[in-house]
């Protein structure tokens, strides 16, 4: 009989694993709590309109094809890719704003339009983010650490002081460039690793090279279009998909996990993997004596931001917006400083917004545009409804401020998604979209284990082990999570 693995949470992480593992020759269970899989990236559909709930952006094509590789299938039989072109628009203020492009001659004639050298400058940093990008795949993020001397050895110092892991990124960047402008083009990846350019190592400046340079695509059906091809995956690997299975504990006898309690019954294991959010297993899952990490432990880390989300269905078009959009406030500091050093609701923030019918006409009624409005917040804040309401209400305006479009008229459809939904739905420690921070004490084997240390036969995937945050890095966490399966139980 083949041994028994139940993975919980069926997001990107417990997917991915999911199907490596029954690849593996596992018989896989994989509970899910909520009613559909995806995780945070699951969709709603609302009168017409379809949303991507959480992640909206597809880059690193190659980590998805490597992945699929590894069942000798193609990806693009599980769903299609349209390459986006501009990538995105950034405003810096009402009258001041900017595409960037696939054609890298363009972005150069962008940067010149910032400062005197400005495209040069552009050029020589893109070619130091790929160089590091190539040395970083090759070197640190398919791999696993358990110890510091994993990290801190000859050859992984000699490569991390070229990768600048002892740097901070916005001091890096400023030997480049120093018009805010092109500053912010460069560095505003950090708030969706869950930190501010200012703390960052400078190795995230790859990130430069993963949009820039890789480019930025739209999956058909969106990010949940990708969920789903997962989804697929699994069930064509035999893995049994069990939704609406919120898991309750895990019973440990002589450290081994020996079965997994869910309101609806019980199955009893022979390993564990978890894609839920990490704190939640070990503090409310686990008995006591079993935790690796306790409550001490998370209190005492640099928590990456929850995130104030509407979900607007317009009843017009809207000329003025691509698929991706940015506002960057001039100083983005004291954004910053109000998720990480003084916790409060910002009144004049940076935003993300999408309206992915200018790509997917199918996610919109005709005429219409289907319009997600994401600003990053600190994570553990009081999230009432008329508090909801009253900084909605201050978004639109902000919004329309910046861009010249009135959101507040023809609405259609209407959601909003912050703290408590992300407690509720995914058990989010402090209501976080994110996870943990990617600080330098924070990354690499500083991140919490992809193995339990206390219970042998449980293991982790997702976002808060490493390499981290962001869907590529929850794909190739997987990966090192089965590779560490596989090594301890064989296939």
């Amino acid at each position: 009989m083949k041994k028994h693995a139940v993975v919980i949470g069926a997001g990107y992480g417990g997917l991915s694993c999911s199907a490596l593992l029954a690849r593996d020759g596992w018989k896989v269970t994989l509970l899910e709590k909520n009613g559909q899989t995806g995780g945070r990236a699951r969709n709603w559909v609302s009168d017409g309109f379809t949303f991507d709930m959480g992640p909206s952006w597809y880059l690193m094509p190659e980590v998805f094809d490597r992945y699929f590789s590894l069942f000798q299938a193609n990806r693009e039989d599980y769903y299609g890719l349209l390459p986006l072109n501009p990538y995105y628009k950034v405003f810096f203020s009402p009258s001041d704003h900017a595409c960037l492009s696939p054609n890298l001659q363009e972005n150069i004639k962008l940067f010149d339009s910032f400062e005197p050298g400005g495209g040069a400058a552009l050029q020589r940093y893109i070619d130091q983010a790929t160089y590091k990008y190539h040395i970083a795949m090759k070197e640190f993020l398919y791999r696993d650490y358990k110890h510091l001397t994993d990290f801190f050895n000859r050859r992984i110092i000699f490569e991390g002081l070229k990768l600048d892991v002892f740097k901070k990124l916005d001091s890096f960047v400023s030997t480049f460039v120093s018009d805010r402008r092109a500053k912010q083009i460069l560095e505003y990846a950090m708030v969706f690793l869950g930190t501010s350019p200012v703390d960052a190592p400078a190795l995230y400046s790859i990130m430069s090279h993963v949009d820039l340079g890789l480019g930025v695509y739209f999956p058909q059906g969106g990010m949940a279009g990708v969920a789903q091809g997962l989804e697929k995956l699994c069930r064509e690997m035999g893995v049994d998909i069990q939704t609406n299975q919120e898991v309750t504990s895990i019973s440990v006898t002589a450290n081994q996990a020996t079965a997994v309690h869910t309101r609806e019954g019980s199955f009893s294991v022979d390993i564990v993997v978890s894609g839920a959010d990490y704190r939640h297993v070990e503090c409310e899952l686990l008995p006591p004596q079993a935790a690796t990490y306790i409550p001490s432990y998370w209190d005492k880390r640099v928590v990456a931001p929850s995130m104030f989300i509407a979900y607007l269905g317009i009843g017009r078009r809207l000329s003025g917006l691509e698929h991706h959009n940015l506002y960057f406030s001039d100083p983005w500091e004291t954004h910053f400083d109000k998720i990480f050093k003084h916790p409060q609701w910002p009144m004049e923030p940076c935003f993300y917004l999408s309206c992915i019918s200018k790509t997917d006409a199918s996610s919109a009624p005709e005429g219409c545009e289907n319009v997600f409005i994401l600003v990053p917040t600190a994570p553990g804040l009081a999230d009432s409804e008329e508090q909801r309401e009253a900084y909605f209400d201050h978004i639109i305006d902000h919004v329309r401020e910046v861009t010249g479009e009135d959101l507040k008229q023809d609405i259609l459809v209407k959601r909003i998604y912050s703290h408590r939904d992300f407690i509720q739905d995914y058990n989010a420690f402090k209501g976080t979209a994110l996870g943990l921070s990617h600080t330098l004490r924070q990354t690499a084997v500083f991140r919490p284990a992809s193995r339990s240390k206390k219970v042998r036969n449980l293991f982790y995937t997702g976002q808060y082990t490493h390499p981290g945050v962001g869907v590529p890095m929850v794909l190739i966490a997987s990966e090192v999570a089965a590779n560490e399966i596989r090594s301890a139980y064989g296939p």
